[in-house]
């Protein structure tokens, strides 16, 4: 029983930045907790991409209306 709590313990310290990692998009055994400076740079992209995603859904979905 020692043994399984042992491996319980032992596998959940090995998974959980390999979860972290895997989560973020990041290699799996880069630094879990490395500070992103381009954050904001981030968000930047990710909205644009949203946003064009939108507009071209939008128009997609009324196209058959202007025809």
């Amino acid at each position: 029983m020692i043994g399984f709590v042992k491996g319980l313990v032992i596998g959940a310290v090995v998974a959980f930045p390999l979860g972290m990692n895997f989560g973020k998009d990041e290699p799996l055994l880069s630094n879990p907790f490395a500070v992103e400076a381009d954050i904001s740079e981030r968000i930047a992209e990710e909205s644009s991409r949203l946003l064009k995603a939108t507009k071209r859904a939008i128009h997609e979905a009324t196209k058959p209306l202007k025809q």
